[in-house]
């Protein structure tokens, strides 16, 4: 991409970003046949790095995997961001330490153009991050306590893998498995087995974290927003934030 000379980023994604094809900001522009090869491969080099030791590109990277079939030419310059960002930061590591599983569950609500909420969630063995994921939900949610409650469900599908592998290759877990979520709302929903009346209309399917509860596997605790690692997996930051997040998550220079 020419990109040996270009100048480092201190962020994969400005922050507030928009990069939907109808957006101001994006470029009428597409791709020829030639550009859409080259930002197909770019963008599964960077999912390769990103599913591997690099959380901290995780959003940046799922939402320009929007436009595989038709990217813009806005949209091959923010993938030569992530490139400088990378090339600024290549001296990170994700350092792993610990043996207990603790999760961070957090949704961005209807923040995408059609309204979507984005669902974002990091899983721990003591203090490096070992699994997280950032992606559009299924469904449209109608507030903010309902996004949170269905990325509870996805988080705590995947905090129930994790429990068996670390039982499988360390010991059976005596203790419930700590997840953090920064809706009060969301966690009172969770841990009531009846399904009230204003989430009748989401499937059977995402009322599956009250099962957790109830099965004594999960225990929801409230994180404040400011606190909340799993932020960085459902909206571009600011540099302060981005760093912050970027910390916790374990990823540090020797």
């Amino acid at each position: 991409m020419g990109l040996q000379d270009a100048h480092p980023v201190v962020t994969p994604l400005e922050p507030g970003v928009d990069l939907s094809i109808d957006a101001p900001g994006v470029s009428p522009k597409t791709l020829d046949q030639s550009g859409t090869s080259r930002y197909r491969q770019a963008i599964g080099l960077l999912m390769y790095l990103s599913l591997g030791t690099r959380p901290d590109i995780t959003y940046t990277v799922s939402t320009l995997s929007r436009f595989l079939d038709a990217p813009h030419t806005t949209h091959m310059e923010s993938v030569k961001c992530v490139f400088k960002y990378l090339k600024g930061s290549r001296d990170l590591r994700l350092y792993l330490r610990g043996d207990q599983p603790l999760g961070y569950s957090n949704a961005d609500f209807a923040s995408d153009q059609d309204r979507y909420s984005i669902l974002g969630y990091a899983f721990f063995i003591g203090h490096g991050a070992i699994s997280w994921s950032s992606k559009k939900q299924p469904l449209v949610t109608l507030s903010s306590c309902e996004s949170e409650y269905v990325a509870l469900t996805h988080a705590s599908k995947e905090l129930l893998w994790l429990r068996k592998l670390v039982e499988e290759i360390f010991a059976p877990l005596k203790s419930l498995t700590t997840l953090y979520c920064d809706d009060q709302g969301a966690i009172i929903l969770s841990k009531d087995s009846t399904f009230h009346a204003h989430t009748k209309h989401i499937d059977t399917c995402f009322h599956f974290i009250c099962q957790t509860v109830i099965n004594n596997q999960v225990q929801l605790i409230y994180c404040p927003t400011n606190e909340m690692v799993a932020d960085i997996f459902t909206k571009s930051l600011t540099h302060i934030r981005f760093e912050k997040f970027r910390s916790l998550l374990g990823l540090r220079y020797p």
